[in-house]
C-alpha cells in the first residue's frame, strides 16, 4: 500500500474529524509505532505503522465490518425519530463516520446483524441477485404444523399478494412452538407475514446466520465483535440448513443464546 497522510488515514478509520485529529497529536495522544507525534500531515505506511489514537490501535484495513447480536428495542435506522440506534451499541474504538446496518431487523427482532462503512459490499449483500440466505429461529404463538414445510417450500404468497421465494422451514425437536427458517430474499416483515399467511404468528424472532456466517453463541445480546476478511467472504458462501438444524437440536439449550427464545 502507497503512503498516506495520517490524518488522512485516521479519519477514513474513526469518528474523528481532521480538526479533532490535529487537536489530540497537540497533546500528545496520537502515536506513530508507539511515539506521540505532533505532525497530522506526515506520511505513514498503513501495512508497517501501528497507529494509536488515545492507546486505541486504528485499524489498517480501509472498511470495517462488526458484527451485532442485536438486542429488542433498538431500531436499524439512522433517523434519530425513530427511537434508539444500533449504532448506539457499537464501542466507540469500532466505530466510523460512516457505518451504518447493513440490511433491516425489526425493533422487536433480534440476532445477526452486520454494521459497516463498505457500501459496495452491502449493496451486494443486499442485491436481489447475490440472494444471500438467512436464517432464523422463531417462537411461534402456535404449534409448528408440519404442512409448513411443502407450503413454504412451494413459495408462499404473503399479504399483498407477494410471492415469495421457495424457504426451508423445519421444527425444533422437544419444543413445538420454536421452527427454524431460511429464506434468501428480505421482503418487508418476510418471516412473520410468511407465517401468518398459514395461520400462525411469530411472538419472537431471531436471525442467526448471514449466508455462512453464523451469530457466535458468546456474542451477548447487545454485543459487537468485529470480523476478519475470512469472515467477511462467508457472507457470500451458502449456509447449511440441515446442518445448522443437526447442531441446534444437539445443542438446544445451548443455542438459545442466553435464553432469549
Amino acid at each position: 500500500m502507497s503512503l498516506i497522510r495520517l490524518d488522512k488515514f485516521i479519519s477514513e478509520r474513526t469518528e474523528y474529524s481532521r480538526s479533532q485529529i490535529k487537536q489530540l497529536a497537540a497533546k500528545g495522544s496520537v502515536t506513530v509505532g508507539g511515539v506521540a507525534v505532533k505532525k497530522t500531515d506526515m506520511k505513514i505506511d498503513p501495512d508497517s505503522d501501528k497507529i494509536a489514537v488515545l492507546g486505541n490501535i486504528v485499524a489498517s484495513q480501509r472498511f470495517r465490518y462488526i458484527l451485532m447480536n442485536k438486542p429488542q428495542g433498538y431500531v436499524c435506522s439512522t433517523n434519530d425519530n425513530d427511537g434508539e440506534c444500533v449504532l448506539e451499541l457499537v464501542p466507540p474504538e469500532l466505530r466510523t463516520k460512516n457505518m451504518f446496518p447493513a440490511g433491516r431487523l425489526d425493533k422487536d427482532s433480534m440476532g445477526a446483524l452486520l454494521i459497516t462503512d463498505d457500501g459496495e459490499l452491502a449493496h451486494k449483500m443486499l442485491s436481489p441477485k447475490s440472494h444471500v440466505p438467512k436464517i432464523y429461529i422463531v417462537k411461534l404463538d402456535r404449534p409448528f404444523q408440519n404442512n409448513y414445510i411443502n407450503k413454504f417450500e412451494r413459495g408462499i404468497t404473503i399479504s399483498g399478494g407477494e410471492r415469495c421465494l421457495p424457504a426451508r422451514v423445519k421444527a425444533v425437536e422437544n419444543a413445538e412452538k420454536l421452527a427454524i427458517i431460511e429464506i434468501c430474499e428480505g421482503k418487508y416483515h418476510q418471516v412473520k407475514r410468511m407465517f401468518s399467511a398459514v395461520g400462525n404468528h411469530v411472538d419472537i424472532l431471531m436471525r442467526v446466520s448471514l449466508g455462512g456466517l453464523v451469530l457466535p453463541e458468546k456474542l451477548g445480546k447487545g454485543e459487537c465483535m468485529e470480523l476478519l476478511h475470512k469472515d467477511v467472504e462467508n457472507l457470500f458462501k451458502p449456509s447449511d440448513f440441515d446442518l445448522f438444524c443437526a447442531k441446534f437440536s444437539q445443542n438446544f439449550s445451548a443455542n438459545l443464546i442466553n435464553n432469549q427464545l
